[in-house]
């Protein structure tokens, strides 16, 4: 947990204890990266007003590499919201809130990652190599292709469900957060990063107009 408020890191460290969890605190960029440095964590909530390094500067450089972050805002504009969704925040709360809803939002994001961890396997596709549990992805030539947060869920949510259609809401479920409202924009834009990535002539994520999407690759795990 990261927070420059002594007072909201004891208590939410002390009501998640109760609950279950074993949690860190640290008050600022400098705290968390040392943490990062010695313990695997899970899960990183991350208040987005702080001095120095803030949590939208965090949260980009650990959607890169790193455990998936919980958005802790007083800000909670839609437009905030978007902000943090696209630079990787696996789910964004605004304050003030109740303890339980904090609850019920970190199980959820653990229970999403949860497939994703208990595959170790790589997952081969049209000459690609994905990582899931490491976020590593290789082209067909070898290279490393470096994957946001978002990036990384989305291509998951397209190998796990090949050859099916997907709506718009349902790619924004299952890789932006339950609690995320369906833009339908921002995840045109997800998938017109995705395909660049994957080579840029979109053939391996077919659009359906008007519908959604359909990823019709034949991924296989090995």
């Amino acid at each position: 947990m990261v927070d420059d408020d002594a007072s909201v890191r004891d208590a939410l460290s002390d009501y998640l204890g109760r609950n279950g969890f074993s949690v860190i605190a640290a008050d600022g960029a400098q705290a968390l990266d040392r943490l990062l440095d010695t313990v695997i964590a899970d899960l990183v909530i991350l208040d987005l007003m702080m001095p120095g390094e803030d949590g939208l500067s965090i949260c980009r450089r650990l959607a890169t590499q790193g455990p998936p972050v919980l958005m802790l805002s007083a800000m909670g504009e839609t437009v905030d919201r978007i902000v943090g969704l696209e630079i990787g925040a696996a789910d964004y709360l605004a304050k003030p809130f109740e303890p339980r809803e904090l609850l019920a939002r970190i199980r959820a994001v653990l229970r999403r990652r949860a497939p994703i961890m208990a595959q170790r396997s790589t997952i081969i596709f049209e000459g690609w190599t994905l990582d899931p549990f490491e976020r590593l992805l290789w082209d067909q030539n070898g290279l490393l292709v470096t994957l946001t947060v978002g990036e990384h869920r989305l291509l998951c949510a397209f190998l796990e469900r090949p050859l099916r259609l997907l709506t718009r809401d349902q790619l924004m479920d299952l890789a932006r957060g339950e609690t995320a409202e369906a833009f339908d924009r921002s995840i045109d834009l997800a998938v017109s990063r995705l395909r660049r990535k994957l080579g840029g002539s979109g053939a391996l994520i077919e659009t359906v107009r008007g519908e959604g999407y359909r990823f019709v690759g034949r991924p296989e795990r090995t």
